[in-house]
């Protein structure tokens, strides 16, 4: 089967979690299913924003979400326990989140690869924006001023799923989030890191739709695909 590096946008705006869940779900099964028929794939990338939502990945402790039911009912904050890597985080407007949803046999790629990509694409966006990231050692995601045990914070959570090399989940880059609700939780299970965003790092509100049309232009170029709008 020819490599085939052609990605589809899905620009979904602001989005329920648990509806683009399900229709992730939907897609990665309808690729599984080519897959296994030897059939071509569809290669798709969801690109949203959530309503204010908590989601704890499979490998996660409930012991790292530090509200209650009954807070998170009056503050009309959703919860999911899903089936990605990692462990727990938060979603909310002005925070850009992406799922693709592709075969990486037909990018060359293995699950790390992937998931380094991934950082790729988030550090050279956020260069453009005169923030210097880089990788920490030991866990994924996009950080700053990793040599700085004081300072360093991630800007960029990443949790992915895969099976027979088709990925779902994705990464979550905090544009204009507000970072309040980062205190209810311990981000990614890491209890002495910080979170930033974008905003938080400039002083500034960033306009998200240029964030997003940097992120496709680096993700065209690290994976050296085509995307479809």
């Amino acid at each position: 089967m020819l490599n085939n590096r052609t990605v589809h946008l899905i620009n979904l705006g602001l989005k329920d979690y648990k509806e683009v869940w399900d229709y992730q779900e939907e897609l990665f099964a309808k690729s599984l299913k080519a897959k296994r028929e030897a059939k071509p794939i569809s290669n798709s990338l969801i690109l949203c924003e959530h309503p204010h939502v908590f989601t704890l990945g499979k490998s996660g402790s409930d012991k790292n979400l530090l509200v209650t039911e009954q807070w998170l009912k009056l503050a009309g904050v959703a919860f999911h326990k899903i089936n990605r890597g990692g462990d727990i985080t938060y979603h909310g407007p002005g925070q850009t989140v992406g799922y693709p949803i592709i075969d990486l046999e037909q990018f060359n790629m293995g699950i790390h690869d992937y998931i380094f990509a991934l950082e790729e694409v988030i550090i050279r966006t956020l260069k453009e924006y005169s923030i210097i990231s880089e990788r920490l050692e030991g866990s994924t995601g996009v950080w700053l001023d990793i040599h700085n045990h004081a300072k360093v914070r991630k800007i960029c959570a990443i949790g992915v799923r895969a099976s027979r090399y088709v990925t779902m989940h994705g990464f979550a880059l905090n544009v204009n989030s507000d970072l309040n609700y980062f205190q209810k939780i311990i981000p990614c299970g890491i209890p002495d890191k910080k979170v930033t965003s974008i905003q938080s790092e400039l002083g500034v509100d960033v306009d998200i739709e240029n964030v997003n049309a940097l992120l496709l232009l680096y993700f065209a170029e690290v994976f050296r695909a085509e995307i479809i709008k």
